[in-house]
């Protein structure tokens, strides 16, 4: 274990947010214990996490679909690695919704059992990059991205927070058939959200009414979900993580295809031919714009 810089923690080859992970954690993270129940959502930063831990505690808690209960989405669905508010995950009820950034080969052994299921979802890198270059600008526990030139090198050498992108989705593509896992794509859920959410629930095994399935769609909509301080993660990022800017949120456009403001056509150029380097060989789909479709 060792910090490469004031930002990045680095354990097993992966680099964790430094100041928001606990070391000791981390050391015993092969052993935590893992219920039959339990469901994982993972992602690569940046690839609508918040987005798909609303729609986890959405099927789960109809509290959370009638509005009857004031609890934020980081209490119903915390993050496993990054426990900023100090939640005994053992005294926790079944079942437990974690969400997680962590690859294949870090995650509790106990998921290998393929009992507990996992939601991996993932988006195109272009669109990945350019969220994490802005939010790298807001939040404090980040480097600063300062230019797309300068964010693009970090990115795609794996020195940020997640490490290298190609190496944490080729790790769990790889590694599907170790797990009970349940791959999504990012831009498949924008086009098509109630499907993806229909499938989500068939995968975890829940019923749900059709007032239901109208209800999660309804409350996990972007402009919905931006709007929604329970939601919004403002609040965590303002009183517990901390920001640069006021005007910086954890949720900024939720788009497919906002690469194309930001990258120019050299960068896009370059980005391309590392892409078919590492990738070729992996048979997944990827949307690049939804104009395209």
């Amino acid at each position: 274990m060792n910090n490469k810089d004031t930002y990045l923690l680095n354990f097993k080859g992966y680099n964790f947010e430094s100041t928001l992970v606990d070391a000791d954690f981390l050391e015993n993270l092969d052993d935590f214990e893992i219920r039959d129940d339990d469901v994982f959502i993972i992602t690569y930063p940046k690839s609508g996490t918040i987005w798909t831990q609303q729609i986890l505690s959405l099927i789960y808690f109809e509290g959370h679909r009638n509005r009857t209960e004031d609890l934020s989405t980081l209490d119903r669905v915390p993050f496993l690695e990054y426990n900023i508010r100090k939640i005994d995950f053992l005294k926790r009820p079944s079942p437990r919704l974690f969400c997680s950034h962590l690859p294949c080969y870090l995650v509790p052994k106990g998921l290998k059992r393929k009992k507990a299921k996992i939601v991996y979802v993932y988006r195109n890198p272009k669109d990945v990059m350019t969220s994490y270059f802005h939010f790298s600008n807001v939040v404090v526990t980040l480097e600063a991205g300062n230019d797309m030139e300068y964010f693009m090198k970090r990115f795609l050498d794996g020195n940020v927070v997640g490490s290298r992108w190609f190496d944490h989705i080729r790790g769990w593509y790889e590694h599907r058939h170790d797990f009970s896992i349940l791959f999504m794509m990012y831009e498949e859920m924008k086009k098509d959200l109630r499907s993806s959410v229909l499938k989500i629930s068939r995968f975890l095994e829940k019923e749900l009414s059709e007032e239901d399935v109208e209800a999660i769609v309804k409350q996990s909509t972007f402009q919905n979900m931006k709007s929604d301080p329970k939601a919004n993660y403002d609040e965590i990022l303002k009183q517990e993580v901390g920001k640069r800017t006021d005007d910086g949120h954890f949720l900024r456009k939720g788009t497919v295809g906002d690469w194309k403001h930001h990258f120019t056509v050299e960068q896009n150029e370059r980005f391309d031919k590392i892409f078919q380097r590492n990738m070729k060989d992996l048979p997944l789909k990827f949307i690049w714009d939804l104009n395209e479709e």
